[in-house]
């Protein structure tokens, strides 16, 4: 039986009881993990799309959303705001204004449902699925801080992995969905990838979404080619082969140089701009939140 919207609206008849710690402000963040909230780290971001989309139910969600307004495809600046604020809220916001995004989110994600003609059953605002996209979020965190900043001991981290958490819980994932120790994320991350199905169909969208199909073309020409080199780079060794996408050992050559050479350009800058689409993000919400405009 499909679940309703009303099942995991939070409301005060329906409340949603996860709790945050103290929020933490992106400066404090820099000084504890110097980069982990820079926007290059973005670069890895269509790569972690194609990793939350590998759940057929995640992925025919998105491919068929009935939110226009949400989609990529057709607007793609408002899709991408939207998602770095999201990211910016859970990982700086309070628990004040996790709440408030999570209200204005599960009114797009309650029209998010299959339907018969659906190859998948699926809701936006199940659980299960929001914890598979927030261990997806993390991964993507630790990998891109990994291979862009030279910082590998990230991944064995547990007070990174506890300040993580919001990525899930400002959403429908319930607290005790975010495994205790990393040796319970790796079992459930990898058990997570076992359940990736990305079938022609999906191939073929998140390909266009790669390669940038949707953008002009002299935006496709400039950087589509690199955007799929870059993508899969950051991908998963199982995601990489689902997604038909060749990979060798000179290619791994020339993507850790490629890194390399990105994160001493990002060394030179100063950190308002290294974590300006944090900041801007978070700015615009709380003018919006103030000024009670939509936050999404």
């Amino acid at each position: 039986m499909q679940p309703s919207p009303k099942d995991y609206f939070d409301t005060p008849s329906t409340p949603i009881v996860n709790e945050w710690s103290e929020h933490i402000d992106a400066k404090s963040w820099d000084q504890k993990y110097p980069g982990v909230l820079d926007f290059i780290n973005g670069i890895a971001g269509p790569a972690n799309v194609i990793m939350q989309l590998s759940w057929p139910q995640v992925g025919y969600g998105v491919k068929e959303s009935r939110v226009e307004s949400g989609s990529v495809i057709k607007h793609p600046i408002k899709r991408t705001r939207t998602t770095f604020t999201y990211l910016a809220v859970a990982m700086t916001g309070t628990g004040e204004e996790k709440k408030a995004f999570r209200r204005a989110v599960n009114g797009a994600h309650a029209q998010v449902y299959s339907t018969e003609k659906s190859p998948v059953k699926y809701h936006a605002m199940d659980p299960q699925l929001q914890s598979w996209v927030a261990f997806c979020l993390y991964k993507g965190f630790i990998d891109a801080y990994s291979l862009l900043h030279g910082r590998p001991e990230i991944a064995h981290d547990i007070d990174f992995y506890k300040l993580a958490q919001p990525l899930g819980t400002t959403l429908q994932m319930r607290e005790d969905m975010w495994p205790e120790t990393l040796d319970g994320f790796e079992k459930a991350w990898q058990e997570g990838l076992a359940k990736a199905n990305i079938d022609d169909t999906l191939r073929a969208y998140l390909h266009n979404l790669t390669s940038l199909r949707y953008l002009s073309p002299i935006t496709r020409f400039m950087f589509g080619r690199f955007n799929v080199f870059m993508t899969t780079g950051f991908l998963p060794p199982e995601l990489r082969q689902q997604m038909h996408y060749e990979w060798s050992e000179q290619d791994q050559l020339r993507f850790k140089r490629t890194l390399r050479w990105i994160s001493r350009f990002n060394r030179l800058l100063p950190r308002v701009i290294r974590q300006v689409s944090y900041l801007g993000c978070m700015w615009d919400f709380r003018r919006r939140l103030k000024n009670k405009t939509p936050l999404i």
